[in-house]
């Protein structure tokens, strides 16, 4: 039986499946931009996944793939953090639950549209 996955995995799963008794694993090493992309694709895997779950397991996998990313990206940790801090100050945190629900306004704002129109927002009204 053949199982079909086409995607990105941890650095010891090839090794860990063919070190099983009947089981033979095929992979190939990606080029950058391959990576980048499956790298995006993972994230939502995991997000997902963390969704599904909450658990302290899944949200390490979230971060694993975030870290990935930052390494690729050559992003510090240290930016991360200071990119928080200046979006905190800005214009919060999420410490207060606060749902918005609509604005109206008398005019469309090209920026909100754009926004609106992103694929993986959801609009459940």
């Amino acid at each position: 039986m053949k199982y079909i996955y086409n995607k990105l995995v941890r650095d010891k799963i090839p090794e860990n499946i063919n070190s099983i008794e009947g089981r033979k694993c095929n992979f190939k090493i990606l080029n950058n931009d391959e990576y980048l992309k499956e790298l995006d694709k993972k994230l939502f895997e995991e997000a997902h996944e963390f969704i599904e779950d909450h658990s302290i397991e899944e949200l390490a996998d979230l971060m694993e793939v975030i870290f990935a990313i930052m390494k690729y990206k050559n992003i510090l940790i240290e930016d991360i953090e200071n990119a928080r801090k200046i979006k905190n100050n800005k214009n919060g945190s999420f410490n207060d639950k606060i749902f918005l629900i609509d604005v109206e306004q008398e005019e469309i704002d090209k920026r909100e549209e754009k926004k609106m129109k992103k694929e993986w927002r959801k609009n459940d009204t």
